[in-house]
């Protein structure tokens, strides 16, 4: 009979699995993807190198479970915004806020979700999550254009548009951060989307 793990088991791997992602998402935030070695993630985590590999087959195959549950995250957190309750235009407004400002408060970690060099899986992840996104403003922006919010417009372009649009405004504040110029740049970003899904920004 082949042996079964018991809960208790299932329940520790679980619980280390979880650790070692948490870490190494720490690493990744401080150093990048290319700098998160297996040796650099296993020495936040307080375990062996070859403990790693017990939970994930390659290096890979963690960063790309770091980026899923830490783009998760942030899809989960603008889903809860642009399909909230009240008026499309001030959720589309709220929405592009928050994601921002998330951004802005853990750059690092951004940085890498958005744009730092990363294995081809890491990637093709990326470019699933930024469906994900334009998903989410599309529906916002449609909502928008039933209520006679926003001008009648192609919904899906208009995501895609600010999908990439605000991904790339926040690129180089990111690398180099100016905490001083925040505030700033949360305004401007904000009522530069708004114009692109033809909203007032008044």
């Amino acid at each position: 009979m082949a042996y079964r793990k018991t809960p208790a088991e299932i329940s520790r791997l679980e619980a280390a699995r979880d650790r070692l992602v948490a870490c190494a998402t720490d690493v990744v935030a401080e150093v990048g993807w290319a700098q998160a070695s297996v040796s650099a993630v296993a020495d936040a985590a307080g375990m062996a190198a070859g403990s790693v590999y017990q939970h994930f087959p390659s290096k890979a195959a963690l960063a790309v479970e770091v980026f899923r549950r830490a783009a998760g995250r942030e899809v989960e957190v603008l889903g809860e915004v642009l399909q909230g309750p009240g008026d499309p235009v001030e959720r589309l407004r709220c929405g592009i806020d928050v994601f921002a400002r998330r951004a802005l408060e853990r750059r690092g970690l951004a940085y890498a979700l958005l744009a730092a060099p990363a294995e081809a899986a890491v990637g093709a992840e990326r470019l699933d999550f930024r469906r994900r996104y334009r998903a989410l403003f599309a529906e916002v922006v449609r909502e928008g254009v039933s209520a006679g919010r926003l001008p009648p417009q192609n919904a899906e372009i208009t995501a895609a548009a600010l999908t990439g649009a605000i991904g790339e405004v926040l690129v180089d504040p990111l690398a180099a951060p100016d905490a001083q110029a925040a505030p700033a740049l949360l305004a401007d970003l904000t009522a530069a989307a708004l114009r692109c899904a033809g909203a007032p920004t008044d």
